[in-house]
């Protein structure tokens, strides 16, 4: 019952927030996030009543297969980007930008923190430093699509942004792989080139492998039915197995075959919008089915921002470096990629704002980031405290450089019009019943 009670909470708290935020026009991801922390474990959930707000990070940790779930669809919505007949307009910029801001963001945190490190060695390791620097690759691809769709956001930056979005996973987990190897070598002394090189190759390559193969079995199955209905229930279905398996760990000798859910599900929502005609209509109907899970795992987001790392000094010092310089490397970045390829003027001056959002797959390796001896706790707090700030400011810079950039178009006043008499007309209804029975 208090797990059932907490889903129904945490998305009503949430669309309930969009009502109370939606005079300031923030989008509807920082109300959702905003409600999270309201009825999570340092307000709400203070009062101790299970249920009716989260008493723990435990108890929003129970419900963590929704986030699962939820950035699998995510993630297979971002596949349907790499549409091969879009690719060869903008594959090429997208590639090059994707790379270039991730290696940016990670050079320029590694010198800034390793800087600190010189000055404070006994507030941050350099293992801890290179860590960081790796993590603050990865961007938030949730955020950013659900401003793209709440505003319907059209245009030249939008095309180039999801598909750079995308690789961003990619070219994190690389990064990070080879950072993070490079740590524990430093931290043990002894250098690992399985853990640098050979296992996240290994993860994209078989991630991308089993995303392929679970795109190509869904494109037969889809063809046995002639439902709309029973198609989409198929089309779920793989996402949820896809999601599923990507947990997979399967030794091999020296490695680890490990998979990303990310990357796995994208490789499906690629693969799948290239060999399907009905790919295309399937992709809205399970965006639209998904909308109340997409509430709840950015409620349940919120909810799991950890507000005690505001108690710590050296977190919030070295978390404000990690803010501002991470969004330095990435507006640089991209700014500077952009410009190399030819880009708009449009695309060079705010792509690298809508890739500031940074949330799941930064949380994913810090998870990874806690095997490392006596740096661990610190690194995940100074994240989360990033990731707090980022998730609250990312969504409402997003959508400022969308509309800046001309993707978001003001609604039209004929618009807004048909919208007020439409309401006007629901009002006069239980009048004009009144006055019939009379």
């Amino acid at each position: 019952m208090h797990v059932l009670l907490s889903i129904a909470v945490a998305i009503f708290a949430g669309l309930m927030m969009t009502r109370v935020l939606g005079k300031l026009k923030l989008p509807d991801v920082t109300a959702y996030l905003i409600a999270g922390v309201l009825i999570g474990p340092f307000v709400l959930g203070r009062l101790g009543v299970d249920g009716l707000g989260f008493v723990s990070t435990e108890s929003v940790d129970k419900l963590g297969y929704f986030s699962d779930m939820a950035l699998g669809f995510i993630a297979f919505s971002i596949g349907s980007e790499f549409n091969l007949a879009a690719l060869r307009k903008t594959g090429r910029q997208a590639a090059v930008i994707g790379v270039v801001q991730a290696v940016m963001a990670t050079v320029l945190v590694d010198l800034a923190l390793i800087g600190i490190h010189l000055l404070f060695p006994e507030a941050l390791s350099l293992p801890a430093a290179i860590t960081l620097g790796a993590i603050a690759s990865a961007t938030a691809p949730a955020a950013t699509l659900m401003v793209v769709r709440q505003y319907k956001a059209k245009g030249e930056l939008t095309s180039l942004l999801l598909p750079i979005v995308a690789l961003d996973d990619a070219v994190g987990l690389v990064l990070f792989a080879v950072s993070f190897g490079i740590a524990r070598a430093v931290s043990s002394g002894s250098p690992d080139l399985f853990s640098i090189l050979v296992n996240p190759l290994l993860e994209i390559i078989f991630s991308l492998l089993l995303g392929a193969a679970a795109g190509f079995v869904l494109k037969q199955l889809e063809t046995m039915f002639h439902s709309n209905t029973n198609r989409l229930a198929m089309t779920i279905a793989f996402i949820f197995l896809t999601v599923a398996l990507s947990m997979l760990k399967i030794p091999a000798g020296p490695v680890t075959i490990g998979f990303s859910s990310l990357l796995v599900c994208m490789m499906l929502g690629t693969l799948f919008v290239n060999i399907s005609p009905l790919a295309e209509d399937l992709m809205g109907r399970a965006n639209r089915w998904s909308a109340p899970l997409l509430v709840l795992f950015f409620v349940l987001s919120g909810a799991d921002l950890n507000l005690t790392v505001f108690s710590q000094g050296i977190i919030i010092l070295v978390g404000i470096v990690y803010i501002i310089v991470r969004c330095m490397g990435k507006y640089i970045g991209a700014s500077l990629a952009a410009r190399a390829m030819g880009c708009s003027k449009n695309v060079v001056k705010y792509l690298g704002v809508t890739l500031f959002p940074q949330a799941g797959v930064a949380l994913g390796m810090c998870v990874t980031a806690a095997s490392l001896p006596g740096d661990g706790p610190l690194i995940r707090s100074i994240v989360l405290f990033a990731v707090l700030v980022y998730e609250i400011a990312g969504p409402l810079l997003t959508k400022w450089a969308l509309t800046k950039a001309g993707d978001i178009q003001p609604k039209s006043p004929e618009l807004l019009s048909r919208r007020q008499q439409k309401l006007e007309e629901v009002k006069d209804k239980p009048l004009l019943k009144k006055k019939a029975r009379r």
